[in-house]
């Protein structure tokens, strides 16, 4: 019952949005529009207080619509997506190539997540369009995932009509089911050094910059950056920013470098942000000046999201994966080695399972939605409605 073109319109309106983190007001406006036209009564839809909450720098908050059920007796479920693309695709303009919609120019695409976006209002239309038999459904849309799942951290379960299961569309092949995902924490070094002329008296100053540098030189020799592998143990780390200095001949007196570091084990997390801490307050101590003075560092960290990881007897991912035998496929329950919103979902306590939508390499100039994938995508979602009134 899945009509190709309309899915296709609306695939290809919401990818031409802008609508980075923070800035997805023309998102809501374009989903709401195409929300309303599918049947949607206007006391169905509204946006939360999210960015209010959450605070400067976010304009909106998140979309929910919530579609009362035919099958009274069902369980309300409930699908999510979110709006936010990544600075990458700030004016993208996509377009059909082959079996692939691509961007045209030197840009990200942002299928990551408008083609999520983009299954469910299809899905919507399919079902109110048809007349279908549905169970009370709550579509979410939430902002400010790609730099910390924000919006699916402070949604209120009493705003999305408390549905009994997610199903969050977040990834790449339709028949893919994301059951499990790994814990990240954000950390900042806030260095403090001594300002001098670097030209004159450079030994009186003391180098925010080198005791930065000379930190993640450490980090990097103990093998806890990048890919880290420690025995049975897994996990990653990164440097994101360094900002600091304001001229060449001034000895740099502040730097502040942010990063993160991630896991699938707690324990190996907090080994990792270990290693980083240690190591900056040994290259604080190992920077100084000709009075023998060091600098300081002051390291803090923040719990991004929580791993989780659901049992494949969990009723989300009986329906997913009957949804995806249903079409011709074989479901791939996986484990991510990255973090999404069904990570606050499911630490929340509402089991939530990650399906596909075409999407492929995310953030990249070479990012592309596969056309047959995305309309199986759409199919599959169609299908989980249905298993949910069983």
């Amino acid at each position: 019952m899945i009509d190709k073109d309309r899915a296709m319109t609306h695939l290809m309106e919401l990818l031409a949005i802008e609508g980075p983190t923070g800035q997805e007001s023309q998102v809501v406006a374009a989903i709401t529009k195409n929300m309303l036209a599918a049947g949607c009564k206007k006391a169905w839809i509204k946006t939360d207080d999210a960015h209010k909450r959450l605070g400067e720098g976010f304009e909106i908050g998140n979309l929910i619509v919530q579609l009362p059920g035919t099958m009274k007796a069902s369980p309300r479920i409930m699908f999510s997506a979110h709006m936010d693309t990544v600075p990458l695709c700030k004016g993208a303009v996509p377009m059909i190539k082959g079996n692939r919609v691509v961007a045209k120019g030197n840009t990200g695409l942002g299928g990551d997540d408008r083609s999520g976006c983009a299954a469910m209002v299809t899905l919507c239309e399919t079902i109110l369009k048809n007349k279908l038999p549905h169970p009370p459904i709550t579509f979410l849309f939430p902002i400010a995932e790609e730099n910390g799942l924000h919006g699916s951290r402070v949604v209120r379960f009493k705003d999305l009509g408390n549905p009994t299961m997610g199903f969050n569309l977040d990834g790449q092949f339709p028949n893919e089911l994301v059951i499990g995902a790994m814990s990240a924490v954000r950390w900042e070094a806030h260095i403090k050094g001594v300002s001098t002329h670097a030209g004159l008296e450079p030994h009186k100053g003391i180098s925010a910059g080198l005791i930065g540098s000379k930190a993640m030189a450490l980090i990097s020799e103990k093998g806890y950056f990048g890919k880290v592998i420690k025995g049975n143990r897994l996990g990653t780390s990164n440097l994101g920013s360094v900002n600091g200095g304001e001229s060449n001949n001034q000895v740099m007196d502040v730097c502040i470098m942010t990063g993160e570091c991630r896991s699938h084990s707690p324990a190996f997390l907090k080994q990792i942000v270990k290693v980083y801490k240690d190591s900056f307050e040994r290259a604080e101590k190992s920077v100084t000046n000709d009075k023998g003075k060091c600098g300081k560092v002051k390291f803090t960290t923040i719990s991004d999201y929580n791993a989780f990881r659901l049992k494949k007897t969990e009723a989300c991912v009986k329906i997913a994966s009957k949804a995806v035998e249903s079409i011709g496929l074989k479901p791939n329950p996986l484990v991510m080695d990255a973090g999404l919103d069904a990570n606050n979902f499911n630490e929340k306590g509402l089991p939530t399972v990650t399906l596909g939508t075409g999407s492929h390499k995310f953030h990249q100039v070479e990012e592309y939605v596969n056309i047959k994938e995305y309309l199986t995508a759409c199919k599959v979602l169609l299908k989980i409605t249905q298993l949910s009134c069983d």
